[in-house]
C-alpha cells in the first residue's frame, strides 16, 4: 500500500470549480493499493473574514499574529467554512471525505511557536491512527490546519507544516505541495526538475529561495527527514497535475533526500 499525501492552499481553495477539478484529480488517483489524506490551510479565506469584521490581519515574519478574537475566526474559517466547502467538493467528485483538524483524535499536537504569535503553534507530535482507520476503510480524511495539546489548547498552524507532520506519522511516501507556483526556481528563472535536500539548503543560503519559497523548502526537508519518500512543489492550477505527478511527469520539482 502506497500512501500520498496530498496539500492544497493558496487560491487553490477559492473558486468552487478549481476545488472540483481537484477533487476529481484526487480522487481519479484512490486505488486498492494507494490510501490518500488531504491538508488545506485557508489564509486567503481568513483574511477576508476578518476584514469583512473590521480586523486587520497582523502577520510577524509571514504568520498570522493570532490572540483569542482571531482563534475563534480560524476554528469558524478554516474547520469550517473552508474544510465544508472541499469536504463536499469530493463529495460531489464521487468519495467519501471526512473533515477533520488536527484537534481530532490528537491528530497534531503543537505548542506555542513564540508568545508575540500568540496562539500560534508548532507541531511537536502527530498520531496518524485516525487516518489509518479512515484510509483502511476506503474514506478520505481532509484536514484543516488547527491543531491541539492534551490540555484542551488550540492552536492556528502553518498549513505546510500541518502537512508534514501528518505526512510523516501517516509514513506517506510521497506529499505533494499543491501551491500558486511552477516549482522552485534557480536564480535564472528556470524551475529545477528535481532538487536534493543539500540543493535546497545552497539556495537558501545562496538567498535564492526566500520568503514563502524558503519556507516551502524547509518544509520539504523536515519531511524527508522524518521518512516521506519524496516531495514535490507544483502548480495546483494545472490540469490533470495529479495524475502528471504522479506518472513522474517533468513538472514541478521533486525533491528526495
Amino acid at each position: 500500500m502506497t500512501r500520498l499525501l496530498v496539500k492544497l492552499g493558496g487560491t487553490l481553495l477559492d473558486s468552487p470549480d478549481s476545488r472540483l477539478r481537484l477533487a476529481k484529480e484526487i480522487t481519479a488517483a484512490a486505488s486498492a493499493d494507494r490510501a490518500i489524506t488531504v491538508v488545506h490551510g485557508g489564509g486567503k479565506q481568513m483574511t477576508r473574514f476578518l476584514a469583512e469584521r473590521g480586523v486587520e490581519s497582523k502577520f510577524i515574519n509571514g504568520l498570522r499574529v493570532t490572540d483569542p478574537n482571531v482563534i475563534d475566526a480560524v476554528v469558524k474559517v478554516f474547520k469550517g467554512s473552508v474544510n465544508a466547502d472541499l469536504v463536499t467538493a469530493f463529495r460531489a467528485a464521487g468519495n467519501r471525505p471526512v473533515g477533520l483538524s488536527g484537534i481530532d483524535a490528537g491528530l497534531v499536537d503543537a505548542e506555542i511557536l513564540s508568545p508575540e504569535l500568540g496562539q500560534v503553534g508548532r507541531p511537536v507530535a502527530s498520531d496518524a491512527r485516525v487516518l489509518e482507520v479512515l484510509t483502511g476503510a476506503g474514506f478520505l480524511p481532509v484536514v484543516a490546519c488547527i491543531a491541539g495539546d492534551a490540555e484542551g489548547k488550540i492552536y492556528n498552524v502553518n498549513a505546510d507544516q500541518m502537512a508534514v507532520a501528518c505526512a510523516s506519522s501517516f509514513h506517506a511516501n510521497s506529499l505533494l505541495f499543491l501551491t500558486d507556483v511552477e516549482g522552485v526556481k534557480g536564480s535564472d528563472g528556470q524551475v529545477f526538475p528535481v532538487l536534493t535536500a543539500a540543493q535546497c539548503r545552497q539556495l537558501i543560503a545562496d538567498g535564492v529561495a526566500t520568503g514563502g519559497m524558503q519556507a516551502k523548502l524547509e518544509s520539504a526537508m523536515d519531511a524527508l527527514s522524518h521518512g516521506v519518500g519524496e516531495v514535490w512543489i507544483a502548480p495546483g492550477a494545472r490540469v490533470s497535475i495529479v495524475q502528471e505527478l504522479l506518472s513522474k511527469s517533468a513538472v514541478g520539482t521533486r525533491i528526495v533526500a
